[in-house]
């Protein structure tokens, strides 16, 4: 044993405290304070998500209740249309009756103008004819 033995064991005895205090306290402290933002960063993720979840079944609730409004709504429209239409319809109808009853009307008039006229002159033909046939007037 010589004095380079106790030297070198000195040596490293203060090389271990000297790196103690400068390299792995720090490094322990820094990875000790990362792990506990991680915690921290995984519990803020978990409220994230929580209130993304709870945001996105108000959206889907209120889409919902905007969807079934909207039908109503459209429902409503269509049947009103549908009672304007009919309206509309009826009147039309009847308006076209209406116009058909009046030409039925002139048309029956004008038929029965024609069978009078027709008839006065058939009397006039058949005295006509009958002049022919016997050779005289009548």
């Amino acid at each position: 044993m010589d004095i380079t033995l106790l030297i070198q064991i000195v040596n490293m005895v203060v090389l271990m405290f000297l790196l103690n205090g400068v390299l792995y306290k720090p490094v322990k402290k820094i990875l000790a304070e990362r792990s506990e933002k991680l915690r921290g960063m995984r519990g803020d993720i978990s409220k994230f998500e929580k209130n993304a979840t709870s945001r996105q079944e108000e959206v889907n609730a209120k889409m919902a209740q905007a969807s079934g409004k909207a039908k109503a709504a459209l429902d409503t429209a269509r049947a009103e249309a549908q009672a304007a239409g009919d309206t509309k319809l009826a009147a039309i109808k009847a308006e076209s009756d209406s116009v058909k009853e009046k030409q039925l009307a002139d048309v029956r008039s004008q038929i029965q103008a024609a069978k009078e006229g027709l008839q006065t002159e058939m009397d006039g033909f058949a005295s006509q004819m009958a002049g022919k046939i016997l050779g005289r007037t009548l």
